[in-house]
């Protein structure tokens, strides 16, 4: 049986992180058959002090390498904005 990586993905510790800005960790995903990039830094709530995930998904657009934060300019159309959901931990 062949594995299928189809809506799957992983995120690993990001080891080359350099700055407080740089995702504390990385991967990829895919959606559909679309490859992308994940970033996710751990965070804590300012206003319950739960820490937490936040994520942001840009779709790859043949880079060969992973960017280090996501990338959102006004140019951009909405849908190529990195998309940020928070989950709990």
């Amino acid at each position: 049986m062949q594995f299928d990586g189809s809506n799957r993905g992983a995120i690993f510790r990001n080891d080359k992180k350099q700055g407080d800005n740089d995702p504390d960790y990385r991967g990829s995903l895919d959606v559909g058959g679309v490859q992308h990039w994940v970033s996710a830094w751990m965070k804590t709530s300012s206003r319950t002090g739960e820490r937490y995930m936040s994520l942001a998904v840009r779709a790859k657009d043949g880079d060969a390498k992973q960017p280090t934060r996501p990338a959102a300019t006004p140019a951009q159309q909405p849908a190529t904005r990195p998309v940020k959901y928070g989950a709990r931990f």
